[in-house]
């Protein structure tokens, strides 16, 4: 097990590469400050305009809603690189969005359930996607971290191009997605 990341520093790097005040036309997601959308604001009590959004509750919410409440601080102690591409994915596409990956990927990597049985792909980190992931990084080691990423990165990838395939106004993003969320 290795130390887990510093989580101050992981939502440093997305407030960085998320920006200040924006509210692109074709972003549904409508006004965002520091990569926190109008609507997720409000949800956590945020009245004011979203230009004078403070970036310590910003922080908060990222902590809570993106860290804390699915469990990637559980992930984070026993894979640090994975709870990291966790969180960023489930800022971008939701946080069930992103445990789905993992869960996809840990049961496509298990060879046929030869090192642990199939998990539900219930987008919930719980017992079976802990112990999972557990029995995967005894097998596999520090290299299968790496590839399980791998695979993360993949599926995230995948979904961003099925996205700006489905909605063309998202191609305005598609550039940005891989190049900043992508390895």
């Amino acid at each position: 097990m290795t130390d887990s990341p510093d989580i101050d520093r992981l939502i440093d790097k997305v407030i960085m590469l998320e920006g200040d005040f924006s509210d692109h036309p074709a972003d549904r997601g409508g006004p965002t400050r520091w990569g926190v959308t109008e609507t997720v604001a409000r949800a956590h009590g945020y009245a004011g305009d979203m230009r004078h959004f403070p970036r310590s509750q910003a922080t908060v919410i990222y902590k809570r809603k993106y860290w804390l409440r699915p469990g990637f601080d559980r992930i984070a102690r026993r894979a640090p690189l994975i709870a990291a591409e966790l969180f960023d994915t489930g800022i971008n596409m939701g946080s069930g969005t992103a445990t789905g990956f993992l869960q996809r990927a840990l049961n496509a990597l298990n060879r046929n359930e030869g090192d642990f049985q199939d998990i539900s792909v219930d987008h919930v980190i719980g017992a079976q996607t802990v112990a999972a992931l557990d029995a995967f990084l005894r097998k596999r080691g520090s290299q299968g971290e790496i590839v399980l990423l791998k695979a993360l990165e993949a599926l995230q990838g995948a979904r961003y191009i099925q996205l700006a395939e489905k909605r063309p106004a998202n191609e305005a993003f598609l550039y940005g997605w891989l190049a900043n969320r992508i390895g």
